[in-house]
């Protein structure tokens, strides 16, 4: 099962690239790169969502790529650095954490143990 939220974890990641590519691809290297990371991270979000409950891979799937798109931002494209923005990202993160925390996974026939 770790295997599966790995690759939320990794889809998620790729997500803050193909969000941020379609903003700032301005080439064909830069937009092949988005439709790469489009692809790859839609598909291993929908192979872990088979095993793991979809609405929680979902809501991980999301936090975390919208908490990296926006730190990403303020980083890398000048985007301006609030507290109010950091702080709502962490009670964002707060709640996917709680959110895959409390979630009850049973394996069932064909998942993983």
């Amino acid at each position: 099962m770790k295997r599966n939220w790995m690759k939320v974890f990794v889809a998620s990641i790729l997500e803050v690239f193909w969000v941020i590519g379609l903003a700032h691809a301005d080439d064909f290297l830069t937009w092949a790169g988005t439709v790469v990371s489009i692809i790859l991270s839609n598909y291993l979000m929908i192979t872990a969502g088979q095993v793991l409950p979809a609405g929680t891979v979902y809501a991980v799937f999301v936090g975390l790529g919208t908490a990296g798109t926006v730190i990403s931002e303020m980083v890398f494209f000048g985007e301006p650095f609030k507290w109010e923005k950091i702080l709502l990202i962490l009670i964002l993160l707060i709640g996917v954490i709680g959110l895959k925390s409390v979630t009850d996974h049973k394996a069932g026939e064909g998942a993983e143990p």
